[in-house]
């Protein structure tokens, strides 16, 4: 047992213990409390501030950027510094840098013992570590304190970073003067070229500025600022980093004068990637808002991550490809401005990766006032006639026709819808061929109606055009000649994917790929997975595609005699020409095996002028920036094995009958479902060859039997004056007319009106009704036709079976009788007011 005295001692040694630990413990927790103030000092990011949206070619050519929200100009973060630029900014700011922790002693050693002489601030011992902190705290006022926060926080950025790195975030966010920020921002202002290019001179320059930037403006202290460059020079020659020689030649250099503006090479395409980026797919395509749920599901998904990070996008563009198409477009609306045609835009394809070579939206020349920050490429605008091929490829691989199957040309009332041929003639049959290669509209409408207006809706759509987000009855047969709207960019990008599934045919060993048809590639950083080979085609087959392409090969143009003549180009080239209604807009699009190229001609408001036609004003664009593209590449091999060898009628073009004089030619395989020759009957004559006859008015033993090829009458009337060679069939005898049942021996047709109609007929200025213009044919015109309306006979015609009537409004009903006593009736109704 302790006495008293003892237990004094143990109480107090006891307490000294005690006191001993708590003070070594409030040390401890004041250094643990340091250390962990000191591993979580710094910011995440470091840098949180707006940059420049930067858009490069291919290869990382500067196309054009857009300031950040700030109003500076701040590149993204750049991987690289160029070792000129390095070897100045270590040799100027901070030439232990690569061996400090971050602090260097012997720097502030020598700045305090330069502010003790001098009375004054005139060092502050920075290392470029602590610079990059200054950088990140917006330079707060230039205190011991602060210095100390730079110090602490410094050490802590050198054990995150690596030297490279610490380089990178301070050549990123250092001020080079005015609302220049960033050692790109300011190679592109100051010099006009990457930083790559600095020559000693120029990246010593800009070494120098962040010390004091505002030496950099024009007129103000420009003798300081070559000195100070020039004593860096001088530095890094006696350090051995250069020559005297490359010395004295970078003295002599110059130093910038004003800001130079950053290039604009492709601003639409870089304000379609700012609102898009966050919309970009993995792959580097853009997802399409207007995309239909029909449309053939593209094989990438999307990249989720915030608008922020989408700052700089390597493209696919080739700069050298775009300045030549951007030189061709400027001097074209240079020639098209005096007709009122301000605005125009092209786009570049590759076929095989999809890539988008050449991207120009509009012309910088048009001026605001014409709408120039408009991107056309992207504007739904009135398609024309680009559409037809898409219908007659479709058509092929339906079966509906074959490449020169007869498609009907003659005047034509569809309701209300009245389609016309340009040139408002018509060749009564003309073979689906010829009728895309010479752009007729009325064979087209009429195919549309045969093919089906859904299904060509719908299959536009899986094709890949975006803009379709009507229902088919919108558009109505229209559809085929610009009544719906699409973008350049889609349009050019079908026929990229035609060939894309052509060109790999026999690659594939005959087979396709569920991802031919896909949204073209913007952005090179991202690669691309082709899927699996599939048996058969998801749209269209490659033997559709094929005689598509061999039939837009021979697009023939109108000359000034209105005759039709054929456009020559200096390679194969399948292309095919579009103009809107009211001459709004004038298309072109072309495509060979290795590139496509879409071309669209007009005024941004929608203005019509004359003369805007696509074959006139668009296709001399489409051809002049082929030649711009490199040639030499083979022209399609046919897929021979996608395709059949058929017996097809000589004249009709449909697979052969029984009656036809037929060739032995190579379909699509899709066409051995096609219908036979509907125009080769066998007519019974008389003996001499020259009546038709039936077995109800001469013996079947006196009769002859001939095949004939017979159009019905008001085809035979317009093919007949296209085609001397047509014979028509030998009329019914006299005492056989009442055998004339069929419709191919039908002697008159109406041309108008065809159909039960509703005219409308506008009212005169005298408030009396418009004439009407009544129109038949006779397979002999020189027959006498009597004319009656509503039992009333109004005279007779020859040869021109037509007649100008003013019907009163209301129902009516009009007979047309021949000599021979065959009867027509058709009912109408005219609408007034």
């Amino acid at each position: 047992m302790l006495h008293f005295p003892d237990r004094v001692i143990f109480r107090k040694a006891a307490a000294s213990v005690l006191t001993f630990v708590r003070r070594r413990l409030k040390i401890v927790g004041c250094c643990l409390l340091f250390l962990i103030l000191w591993l979580f000092c710094l910011p995440r990011p470091l840098f949180d501030k707006s940059v420049s949206v930067v858009v490069e070619d291919r290869n990382g050519e500067l196309l054009g950027a857009r300031i950040a929200t700030d109003g500076q100009w701040r590149f993204p973060q750049s991987d690289t510094i160029p070792e000129k630029y390095t070897a100045c900014v270590v040799a100027f700011e901070d030439k232990r840098f690569w061996w400090h922790p971050g602090v260097d002693p012997l720097s502030l050693m020598r700045s305090l013992w330069l502010n003790i002489q001098e009375k004054r601030v005139v060092s502050g011992g920075s290392t470029l570590t602590m610079q990059v902190i200054r950088l990140m705290r917006d330079n707060p006022p230039r205190t011991v304190w602060q210095k100390m926060v730079e110090i602490f926080m410094a050490t802590r950025l050198e054990l995150t970073y690596s030297k490279q790195e610490i380089l990178q975030l301070y050549a990123s966010n250092a001020p080079f003067g005015g609302n220049v920020v960033g050692l790109e921002a300011a190679s592109w202002r100051y010099f006009g070229k990457r930083p790559a290019l600095l020559t000693w001179a120029e990246s010593a320059t800009l070494a120098v500025l962040p010390n004091s930037p505002g030496l950099i403006h024009p007129g103000r202290n420009r003798k300081t600022l070559l000195e100070k460059r020039n004593r860096l020079l001088e530095k890094l020659r006696d350090a051995g980093q250069l020559t005297a020689f490359e010395c004295d030649l970078s003295k002599e250099e110059p130093l910038p004068e004003e800001p130079l503006p950053l290039p604009q090479l492709a601003p639409h395409l870089l304000d379609r990637l700012t609102v898009d980026g966050g919309r970009l797919t993995v792959d580097g395509r853009l997802q399409t808002e207007g995309a239909s749920s029909d449309a053939i599901p593209q094989p990438s998904s999307t990249v989720h991550r915030p608008p922020s990070t989408f700052n700089r996008f390597r493209t696919t563009l080739d700069i050298d490809l775009q300045r030549r198409v951007i030189g061709i477009l400027n001097r074209r609306q240079q020639i098209y401005k005096g007709n009122g045609v301000h605005n125009m835009a092209a786009v570049v394809l590759d076929v095989s990766t999809g890539d988008v070579l050449a991207y120009v939206g509009n012309v910088s020349e048009a001026g605001k006032e014409h709408g120039e920050s408009v991107d056309i490429i992207a504007a739904p605008r009135s398609t024309g006639s680009i559409l037809k091929p898409y219908l007659y490829a479709l058509a092929l691989e339906s079966g509906d026709i074959l490449p020169k199957s007869l498609l009907h040309d003659v005047p034509t009332q569809l309701g209300r819808y009245r389609p016309e041929n340009f040139h408002e003639s018509y060749d009564g049959m003309v073979p689906a061929r010829r009728a895309l290669i010479r752009s007729l509209n009325v064979p087209f409408v009429l195919l549309l109606q045969q093919y089906g207006l859904e299904k060509f809706h719908f299959n536009l759509q899986r094709l890949g055009l975006t803009t379709l987000d009507r229902p088919p009855e919108h558009y109505g047969l229209s559809l085929i000649l610009g009544g719906a709207e699409a973008n350049l960019l889609d349009i050019t990008n079908v026929y990229a994917c035609m060939a894309r599934t052509l060109g790999h045919f026999y690659d594939r060993d005959g087979r396709y790929s569920a991802d031919d048809f896909r949204s073209p590639r913007f952005l090179n950083s991202h690669s691309f997975n082709p899927q699996s080979p599939i048996p058969n085609p998801q749209v269209l087959s490659a033997g559709a595609i094929w005689q598509t392409f061999e039939a837009m090969q021979e697009v023939e143009r109108p000359n000034t005699e209105g005759e039709w003549e054929f456009f020559s180009a200096s390679r194969p080239i399948a292309w095919k020409t579009g103009t809107s209604i009211g001459f709004r807009d004038a298309w072109a699009a072309g495509v060979t095996p290795r590139y496509a190229v879409g071309i669209w001609v007009g005024n941004a408001d929608g203005e019509g002028r004359p003369g805007l036609i696509g074959v006139e004003m668009a296709a001399p664009v489409l051809f002049e920036i082929f030649e711009q593209l490199p040639g030499g590449e083979r022209w399609f091999d046919p897929p021979y094995d996608d395709m059949a060898q058929a017996a097809v009628c000589r004249q009709s073009g449909f697979r052969a009958s029984e009656y036809c004089e037929a060739d032995t030619v190579w379909i699509p395989e899709s066409g051995l479902k096609a219908v036979v020759c509907p125009y080769h009957h066998l007519l019974h004559l008389d003996a001499g060859g020259q009546w038709q006859v039936s077995s109800d008015c001469e013996s079947p033993a006196s009769m002859q039997h001939r095949a004939w090829f017979v159009l019905p009458p008001v085809e035979e009337f317009y093919f007949k004056s296209k085609n001397p060679s047509y014979v028509s069939p030998p009329p019914f005898r006299a005492d056989c007319l009442a055998s004339q049942t069929a419709q191919y021996s039908a002697p008159m047709q109406l041309i108008y009106p065809k159909h039960p109609t509703r005219v409308y007929v506008p009212v005169d200025l005298d408030g009396k009704l418009s004439s009407t213009v009544f129109q038949a044919a006779h397979r002999a015109p020189d027959t006498e036709v009597f004319w009656h309306l509503d039992g009333v006979y109004l005279g007779s015609t020859k040869t021109f079976h037509q007649m100008a009537l003013q019907p009163a409004v209301g129902k009516h009903q009009l007979t047309l009788v021949d000599k021979d006593g065959y009867r027509l009736e058709q009912s109408f109704e005219i609408i007034g007011k």
